[in-house]
């Protein structure tokens, strides 16, 4: 069964619906990180019985550190594939060159809306369709080769609509190209082409 490594920051319901549709089905989460030691995602990991490493960032004296600290934990797995869900933090090369089989999913159509407030910027631009991108991990922020995508028309009346579409979205997206990715990788190799 092909493996892989979770890293969340906040709420955890990308991981939580990863979990519930492909955890011990066509996968395993062998283990989930979080920055952040008050995550609701640690309880929602949990609850699958999904081991979880807590990193706390302010611990560490730089991005750098930070980053040598996550590859560790993650080769310790040796995962198929690292999937980062809510991860908010910014990457350096010594995660981007060690791991280079890693996923990001993004609220936005991409190279639209990169960074922080996404889903805010998206609703509030001219744009008449909106949606959600699922990219390898590089060194540019959201910037990495785009796997696929989707998107809807926008005709929320408010913003808390919206993020529901938008993540439900998500929600829809991810697992499919998770199943994909992972089926078409071969042994040893990074990113499928």
């Amino acid at each position: 069964m092909k493996r892989i490594v979770v890293l969340f920051s906040g709420q955890g319901t990308n991981l939580e619906n990863i979990a519930r549709k492909l955890h011990n089905k066509e996968l395993l989460i062998a283990k989930a990180i979080t920055n952040n030691p008050d995550a609701k995602g640690i309880e929602r990991a949990k609850g699958f019985g999904i081991p979880v490493t807590i990193l706390d960032h302010r611990r560490f004296q730089s991005r750098e550190a930070f980053d040598r600290a996550l590859v560790q934990e993650i080769r310790e797995v040796d995962p198929d594939l690292v999937v980062l869900a809510g991860f908010m933090r910014i990457l350096t090369p010594i995660f981007t060159t060690a791991i280079p089989n890693a996923i990001n999913i993004h609220p936005s159509l991409l190279p639209c809306f990169k960074g922080l407030k996404a889903i805010e910027r998206s609703f509030y631009s001219d744009m008449k369709v909106a949606g959600v991108t699922v990219h390898w991990v590089s060194e540019e922020l959201d910037g990495g080769r785009i796997i696929d995508q989707a998107c809807f028309y926008k005709d929320q009346k408010s913003l808390e609509e919206f993020e529901a579409a938008i993540h439900a979205l998500e929600y829809e997206l991810y697992p499919k190209v998770i199943s994909r990715l992972l089926a078409t990788k071969a042994p040893g190799t990074s990113q499928p082409e």
